[in-house]
């Protein structure tokens, strides 16, 4: 199924099953519209604002999830990933497959705090498809990402930790007995090198497994890197099953 079509099918539906039913995550509250849609607008090359300290005193990480407010940049971690945007006129859709329904839950919520709806469907190899509608507001991502038909990342591209948490969100997965790996777009060889070289800078520096090594995939090991990427991505999303967030 492509996720490239023209407007949401009849299989578009609610939310997969789940149990547990996750509940609602007050630390990551709706912000206000103003804030969420003005978030859109800025760009790669402008990193998040200063880090601040929580409710406890302790420093949040500078990058980290919970150093910004949510922002449609945040979903350039969605394309660092196999996720895919395509633009139609003046409007663009970002679409991602995953591999679990907790996944299209954490999703929905992510996008939805960004001003952005969403509709899944099953797909033929028993994933799952999750989408956004055609809006103006992706246009952005869309025209820095999109080399003609194909995606790459632009040359200001970093990873913050609301990008990392978006994509390990989509296609983190664990690998035991201490590693995690973050999954590359299939058909993206032209960006995985730049991908490479941002999370690198975020300090994560990993190894790249092709196709025949389990991957596209980057594998992040160690202790230092894992508490590092654990910083950044934050507290697992409530629908997140045991031991699948670092």
């Amino acid at each position: 199924m492509s996720l490239n079509g023209l407007g949401d099918t009849p299989a578009a539906q609610s939310l997969p099953a789940l149990f547990p039913v996750p509940e609602p995550d007050p630390a990551r509250a709706d912000p206000a519209p103003s804030r969420r849609r003005g978030g859109s607008d800025r760009s790669e090359s402008t990193p998040p604002g200063p880090t601040r300290a929580d409710d406890a005193g302790r420093q949040l990480v500078f990058f980290g999830a919970d150093a910004a407010e949510p922002a449609v940049a945040d979903l350039a971690g969605l394309l660092a990933g196999p996720g895919e945007v395509v633009r139609m006129g003046g409007t663009a859709r970002l679409a991602v497959r995953v591999d679990a329904a907790w996944r299209v839950h954490v999703l929905v919520a992510e996008l939805a705090l960004r001003g952005l709806a969403a509709s899944w469907e099953p797909t033929e190899d028993q994933r799952h498809a999750v989408r956004t509608s055609y809006t103006r507001l992706l246009k952005p991502l869309a025209v820095a990402w999109l080399d003609g038909p194909a995606k790459r990342p632009p040359a200001a591209f970093h990873l913050t930790g609301r990008r990392l948490r978006l994509w390990l969100a989509a296609a983190g997965t664990p690998e035991p007995p201490g590693g995690f790996l973050l999954r590359l777009g299939a058909g993206d060889q032209r960006s995985w090198d730049a991908i490479g070289t941002a999370l690198a800078a975020a300090g994560l520096a990993g190894t790249l497994l092709g196709p025949d090594e389990g991957g596209p995939a980057y594998r992040i090991t160690g202790r230092r890197r894992l508490a590092r990427l654990a910083e950044l991505v934050g507290a697992p999303p409530p629908a997140t099953p045991p031991n699948a967030w670092p």
